[in-house]
Formats: structure tokens, sequence, C-alpha cells
């Protein structure tokens, strides 16, 4: 239920006098995503501007705190508002450009450019007038307006900053301009930064990971996906970082010894809770089997989320998994697998039909039910996940011995398959796709006890509510724009 502006003076109790309390009521009307990229956004905040002059106050913070600009034109409003008044500078501790859309207004590259809204000189210059900013979220849209200064600032001018992303930025001028800051720029010996995202970030050498990597000394996000990060800059994580969140898919300079020898050695990673090793086998393959059997046993117990894909597997492995899905909510699984090693992650050996007597231990130890919600198997092809048994009454996969099991994510072989399978609806799933990822959902019906449906928000995903996102968020938002494409698209 959305709150509205007159529903708010019934719930404000007259006794209350605190600006923390009024604040966290009005809390509640604020919204992190704009309904669309030009129709207002916080009408209801912007209502009890008017009201009274303690409310005015306590609504002028929750609407200067967490700035997003969906478009050019927003950004020139907020910069002309802050530099009139440079007291909500002062407010703000966000500033979002994870929405932005440049072909807003059906406006050309050219006509944008010459209308000067937002452009690397007044990036700087709103940059200047938030001198208490703690997130700055960039995306490849705005790439060209990150110049030399904008980055220098960012890095060096603002005490205060803890996140950073520049999710996909990948152009020329962004290139230079961070080879700039790196090879000329002085910067400080240790930065504040504690959550840092080059997401994509394709076209930036190793030595920006070498130079800024160890001036983090207490980074606890880092998601370097698809980038030419080294062995050498992974190691060079200051020892007092305690990493929580850590993304190396697709970083094709790394090799599988390297990782485990990182994740194995380093004290920083010794309490992760998101892991993503995933690879493009296409180009490059990084987990060998003898990598896994080396990985598998050392990965912490405070361990939520682990991707895999990419790696490459056998079932040897299912026995050194199985003691990670008793606490395991994500799991993607690697290559070379098949449908009997994906039923031993969810029963015991003794009661799977797919396992012959052969395979079973008399000295098994008792049974521990796993804890997955989410899993990958979208390595494994159509023959592999022999799709007659899968969706059979025999096999526990998709029956309710696999619960909590309720998505599963396959590949696009797999997906043209099973997409309006009518197998699929009988065995109480549903198929749901979006961008070039499909998966198999659950159905959930009404709770019979009443008990809440379980939305898949958790605290490790910062926001975030669907399984399997591949992209770690630095701040704590509601996911959507181009940070959602990243995370849930691709």
């Amino acid at each position: 239920m959305t709150l509205r502006s007159h529903d708010l003076f019934k719930m404000i109790n007259p006794r209350i006098h605190t600006d923390i309390a009024t604040g966290a009521i009005i809390d509640q009307l604020s919204t992190d995503i704009p309904p669309n990229g030009f129709t207002p956004r916080n009408i209801d905040l912007m209502s009890l501007l008017l009201t009274s002059r303690q409310l005015h106050t306590a609504t002028l913070a929750t609407l200067y705190s967490q700035i997003t600009i969906p478009h050019s034109r927003i950004f020139r409003k907020f910069l002309s508002h802050i530099s009139d008044h440079p007291s909500l500078g002062t407010i703000v501790r966000r500033l979002d450009f994870s929405h932005f859309n440049p072909t807003g207004f059906r406006q050309t590259p050219r006509e944008r450019a010459q209308t000067l809204n937002l452009i690397p000189e007044t990036l700087l210059q709103c940059l200047s007038l938030t001198p208490n900013l703690k997130e700055f979220l960039a995306q490849e849209h705005i790439d060209d307006e990150i110049s030399f200064d904008v980055i220098q600032y960012l890095l060096c001018s603002l005490p205060q900053l803890k996140a950073l992303d520049f999710c996909a930025c990948s152009s020329t001028n962004f290139r230079d301009a961070f080879n700039k800051v790196i090879n000329i720029a002085p910067l400080p010996t240790f930065l504040s930064i504690t959550r840092l995202s080059l997401h994509e970030c394709t076209i930036l050498p190793s030595t920006v990971f070498t130079s800024l990597l160890p001036r983090l000394k207490h980074l606890t996000h880092l998601d370097v996906a698809h980038t030419r990060l080294t062995a050498s800059a992974l190691h060079s994580i200051p020892q007092t970082a305690k990493l929580t969140h850590l993304n190396l898919s697709k970083c094709s300079l790394l090799s599988g010894a390297d990782v485990v020898d990182f994740l194995t050695n380093h004290p920083a990673a010794k309490s992760l809770i998101y892991l993503n090793l995933a690879m493009d086998v296409k180009s490059h393959e990084m987990l060998t089997p003898e990598d896994l059997t080396a990985l598998l046993p050392i990965l912490p117990c405070t361990l939520r989320s682990l991707n895999l894909k990419g790696s490459k597997m056998d079932k040897s492995h299912i026995p050194l998994l199985l003691p990670l899905t008793k606490h395991l909510e994500e799991l993607g699984l690697g290559r070379h697998l098949d449908l009997s090693s994906l039923t031993a992650l969810f029963c015991p050996p003794a009661q799977s039909p797919l396992t012959s007597e052969m395979d079973l231990d008399d000295d098994e130890e008792e049974w521990i039910p796993h804890t997955l919600r989410y899993l990958d198997v979208s390595d494994l092809s159509v023959a592999e996940l022999d799709l007659g048994t899968l969706f059979g009454s025999s096999c526990p996969v998709l029956q309710g011995k696999s619960e909590p099991l309720e998505v599963v994510e396959v590949g696009s072989e797999v997906w043209k398959k099973v997409e309006k399978a009518p197998a699929v609806k009988r065995a109480g799933w549903c198929g749901k796709e979006a961008g070039r990822r499909g998966w198999l959902v659950r159905v959930r019906g009404v709770s019979p006890d009443g008990r809440a449906e379980d939305t898949g928000a958790r605290t490790w995903k910062w926001g975030a509510c669907y399984w399997g996102m591949r992209k770690v968020p630095v701040a704590r938002a509601e996911v959507g724009g181009m940070y959602g494409h990243y995370m849930f698209k691709r």
C-alpha cells in the first residue's frame, strides 16, 4: 500500500515532536524509481512542503538526501536549486544517474549537448555543491560527462564518499580521463570508498586497478566483472578490508589458481556473502575441475550466493557442493553435470529414483535439508537435463521435496523447449523471461496459515528482490534503470 499525503496526518501522533519520528514517516512517501522519465516524482512530498515549518524541514531532508536524475532537464533544475540555495546541496547524500535516459524529449545528441544541461562542467559544479555526498551512481549513458576533473573530484575532494559505481562506462573519453587521474593526479594514500563497482568497464587498463585497490582499506563491495583486473591487483586489496560482495565474473586475465589462492589466503575474503565467478566459456575458462576441488571446501559458511557458471564440473564436485547448499540461497552450476547430479542436491541418495544402489553409502550421515531458493543450470543442455524425466512425477527437482527452491534458470536452448510446454504448468511452475535470461518459477498459492509471501528481498541484496543478480549493488535502493538491466537481463 502506498501512503498518500492526506493519510500521513492521520498517522502522525500529535505528541511526537521529534524530527526523527516525523522523518521516518515522511520517508515512506519517497520513491527511488521515478514513475517514468518525464512525469513528476514525489508529488506528495512537494505537497508537504507547504503544510508547516516542522514538516517543511523534515520533508526537505527526505527530498534532497537521495537525488535521482532521469534526464538532463531534471539535472539542470536540481543544479539551479542548489546553486541558488547552497544549504540544500549539503543535504544530498546520494546522486543517482542509474535511471538516466539520454534520449529524452526526442533531442539529438547534438541538441542535448547544446542545451548545456548535463556536461562535464555542470557535473563538476554539482559535485562541488554537494560536499557531504556519500554515494555517486553513474552508468554508460553519462560516461562522456565523466571527465578528468570529475573523477579527480570524486576521489580527492569528497571525504565522506562511500559508494562509487561506474557501471558499463566504456567510452574512450572515460578511459582517457581515468588514465590521466591515475598517472597525474596525486591521489590520497587511502580513499574513503568502501563499495566500488566498475562492472563492465571493459576499456579501463589494468593500471587503474593496481592503483585504486591498495587504497581501499575498508572495502566491502567490489564488482569488477568483465574488466582487466589482474591477480596482482586482486592481491593488493588491503588486509584490513572485509569483503562481503565480490564479483569477478568474466575477468579473463585471472586464472583459476589465482582466484583459489586469493579466496584461500587473503584475510579480506573470509566473510563473503555474495561471490560471482561466472565465466563465458566461449572466450575464457577460469575454473578447472582441479580448481573447483580446491575451492569448494574453503568457501565460508557466511556465503549466501555463489555463481560458478562456466566452470568445468563433474559428479565428484557434488559431495563438495552439498555442505554449501545448507546455507546458500543462490547457486549457479557449471558445465557437464546431469539430472542425477541435480537430484543429489535436494534429497538423500536413498530417496532419489535416479540413484543406483551402487551409489549408496552405508555410512551416510544424517541428511540436512538444503536452503536453496535459486538454481542456475543454464550451462546444461536439453540432453543433460533430460526434460522428459525432469518434469515427471518421479523426479524430485521440481516437486515439493525440493522446496524452498522456487527459481530455476535455464539456458536459451532449454528455454525454447520449455517456454510454452504444458508440462511446466502441470508440474506447478511457470516460465518467465527478461532480456537474455529465462527462468522456471514455482507457482505459489495462498498461504493456508496466513503467512506473508516471501518477496525474495534480503538484506544482502541491498534492495533487489529478484533472484540471480549478476551485478553487485553498492547502495541500498530499489533496483531499476540501467542497473536492473545489468543485474537481471544480461
